[in-house]
């Protein structure tokens, strides 16, 4: 008897489960990453909503670009803050973060 077609079905069963599970997995660690990204955008004083440019193709690295390049809006406030000064205002941008409230 030939059993060959039992054996690809078997086969193809466990490749389909893996895949599922595989697929699972991939959409879990795009969430890990974007939600990670999101609170440190937000701890820099960016919009979080800059997080989900690593959904596109080289939105990530233009972020990380941002990131390690840019003034961030933290640090003008913190300078003000640590001379006694009001903290400057805030040039609205499209990625800016809402306005914080005191």
């Amino acid at each position: 008897m030939d059993n060959s077609s039992g054996d690809s079905a078997a086969a193809a069963g466990i490749f389909g489960a893996f895949m599922i599970f595989y697929f699972i997995f991939i959409l879990a660690m795009l969430a890990l990453g974007i939600w990670i990204q999101w609170r440190i955008l937000v701890k820099a004083g960016y919009s979080g909503w800059l997080s989900l440019l690593i959904l596109t193709g080289i939105g990530g690295l233009v972020v990380q670009l941002i990131l390690a390049f840019g003034r961030w809006p933290i640090e003008d406030q913190l300078a003000a803050a640590l001379a006694g000064r009001p903290a400057p205002a805030v040039n609205p941008s499209p990625f800016a973060g809402p306005p914080a409230t005191q």
